[in-house]
């Protein structure tokens, strides 16, 4: 791995080791960092997987004579998936501002992986997304608010450890403005790394939250929260869920106890997402929404509400009843102000 240019950097997702000689084997035993910078970079596991599959066509498209005058094969192959990707997020932009209400990161189960045939295939370590601090909810979420350029390089530096002068090749910048782009997006990232929040602490938290929307303990889920808490919820226009964020400690309680109260049978089931603790939702035994969390000291400060079912694969496809999830995310759809979204 290249050193490091800054101290503020996030842990780098493990890799196959290096393999100079372009073979087969060498180029694919890379398909499990460019899936995992896929996704850090689009918030998407099926967009990343197209990006691999479309980093690799490029690749065998070209003359062999073309391919072997590419000095490193795998800088290549990396270079390609982030250009891929930049084209991917300013188009995203475009058809999000059409996609209807919140738009959330596809959330990840532990273990999650996606293979050519789909998810719920073998586990193999090649297919699988690494969980670390780089795919938390919080962290994904604001990235959305940078630019696809300042998201690029912040992903390839700070998470993947390449320097400014390679990613200036990438983004067509100069090193400076690489650094001037990666320091932006630190910047909006800074508060997500800020506040106490042991890994036990944080769970400890998730178990009372669940425990008291499984009571309707309205005055004991207050207390769990923050003052500013925000909940998102994401349909996707597929599923009734809020349009816009539900903000504070007493609104956002009254959604979670309302819909527990609405929907009898709702089980809900801690498990962690993206490599943090979190509540999934189940009716009849089928996963209807998944609950990530993030937690700054001792009070749960936002949570991330994912019912549309194209987002839920990971979950959903090893259900045995298949449930849809409709009526979970009818109960969601109500704002805590009583206005249905």
């Amino acid at each position: 791995m290249p050193p490091r240019e800054d101290d503020d950097a996030v842990s780098t997702p493990p890799g196959p080791a290096r393999d100079p000689d372009p073979t087969l084997g060498s180029l694919l035993a890379e398909r499990r960092r460019l899936l995992n910078l896929g996704y850090r970079m689009l918030g998407s596991v099926q967009d990343a997987e197209d990006v691999v599959q479309e980093t690799y066509a490029r690749w065998y498209a070209q003359p062999e004579e073309a391919q072997r005058e590419i000095g490193t094969p795998l800088a290549w192959l990396t270079r390609v998936a982030s250009r891929i990707c930049l084209d991917h997020l300013a188009s995203a932009r475009v058809r999000r501002e059409r996609y209807t209400g919140e738009w959330l990161p596809e959330p990840l189960r532990d273990g999650t992986v996606w293979t050519s045939a789909g998810r719920g295939g073998e586990d193999d370590p090649a297919d699988r997304i690494t969980l670390d601090e780089s795919v938390g909810m919080g962290m994904l979420v604001v990235l959305e608010s940078v630019t696809p350029a300042e998201r690029v390089v912040f992903v390839l530096h700070d998470v993947f450890g390449l320097p400014f002068t390679e990613i200036a090749e990438t983004v067509g910048r100069t090193p400076a403005a690489c650094r001037q782009l990666a320091a932006s997006a630190r910047r909006r990232l800074a508060h997500r790394r800020s506040g106490s929040r042991p890994a036990h602490e944080h769970r400890r938290i998730v178990s009372a939250f669940r425990e008291a929307c499984e009571t309707g303990d309205l005055d004991a889920l207050v207390v769990l929260l923050d003052p500013g808490v925000e909940s998102r919820s994401d349909g996707g226009g597929k599923v009734r869920a809020a349009l816009r964020p539900v903000v504070g400690r007493d609104k956002v309680a009254r959604l979670f106890v309302g819909l527990m109260r609405k929907e009898p049978g709702v089980e809900l089931v801690e498990e962690d997402v993206n490599g943090l603790p979190g509540v999934t939702v189940r009716i009849g035994g089928g996963t209807v929404a998944v609950l990530a969390t993030d937690v700054r000291d001792g009070l749960v400060t936002d949570l991330w509400l994912v019912i549309n079912p194209d987002k839920l694969h990971a979950w959903t496809d090893a259900d045995a009843d298949g449930s849809t999830g409709t009526a979970a995310g009818t109960a969601a759809g109500t704002g805590a102000d009583g206005v249905s979204r």
